[in-house]
């Protein structure tokens, strides 16, 4: 069989996106730039809505939970939008409701913890579907457009469970670890169209996804242990890493997992010397 792609961009596409013109002191500045936050009623992607408004983008606060995303959207004067990501004809037709958009970046994700012989199917295909599934998606949505302007870039949440596993999280580090793969797959097919994909990689964040982890208790405690600076994460402290993929101040990253972990996975065990 004969696989035949007939959609290699043009061969001056790589001069579609110049090298950024302002001084230092813009690099991180995003004025009349669009962005949708998917995810943003709440943790990463309500802190990286915060972030995005106050270096001068005019954010979309999009959620399944549209209160919590007007929340948001009030707090940073931006706009609220309602988009469920296992709604495959809403996330379709995104793009063409929201207008031009600058800036893409997708926080929701799921997680059931098992052992994998004791997963259901039902369970496997959830976790899936948001955490891989909806990526594509909303990659073949917007990816489009911003290609054809030439300029754009798209910002997906992992986790250093891609890299890095843990018993009874095996699906969820199997589609986090597919995320990335995806991410630099379309950083490699759209760079030439002038779009940048980066994946974020937290590691353990204080966030709706982590109350099940009570603060205090044993885990909670072993998970600080882990990292180097022996604490969890607030999700602003991840804010920050998304402004500098968002903005010029990366305009030469692409294909990257940028990891903000504390040290999580620099750390391989601990030595206490004696007193």
């Amino acid at each position: 069989m004969t696989t035949e792609y007939t959609d290699r961009p043009p061969t001056h596409a790589a001069n579609t996106s110049p090298a950024p013109s302002g001084g230092p002191e813009r690099l991180f500045c995003l004025d009349g730039r669009r962005a949708v936050v998917i995810g943003a009623g709440s943790g990463i992607g309500a802190a990286s809505a915060r972030a995005l408004a106050a270096h001068g983008a005019a954010v979309v606060c999009a959620d399944v939970d549209v209160a919590a995303a007007t929340t948001t959207a009030t707090a940073i004067g931006g706009e609220p939008y309602l988009l469920d990501l296992l709604d495959r004809e809403a996330v379709r037709a995104a793009p063409a409701a929201l207008g031009e958009v600058d800036v893409l970046v997708f926080t929701p994700a799921t997680n059931v913890r098992r052992r994998l012989v004791d997963y259901s199917d039902a369970e496997f295909d959830g976790i899936v579907d948001l955490n891989l599934r909806a990526p594509f998606d909303l990659l073949r949505a917007f990816g489009g457009p911003m290609a054809a302007r030439g300029r754009g870039s798209i910002i997906g949440v992992s986790s250093i469970r891609a890299v890095t596993v843990e018993p009874g999280q095996g699906i969820y580090s199997a589609t986090k670890a597919g995320l990335v793969a995806l991410l630099r797959t379309a950083a490699a097919e759209l760079g030439p169209l002038g779009v940048r994909v980066n994946a974020l990689a937290p590691g353990v964040v204080e966030s709706p996804m982590t109350t099940w982890v009570p603060s205090g208790s044993v885990r909670y405690d072993a998970y600080a242990a882990k990292t180097a600076l022996g604490r969890w994460a607030q999700p602003e402290e991840m804010a920050g890493a998304v402004v500098f993929l968002a903005s010029d101040a990366s305009s030469y990253v692409t294909g990257s997992m940028l990891t903000v972990d504390g040290g999580w996975t620099a750390v391989d065990g601990r030595y206490e010397p004696p007193e």
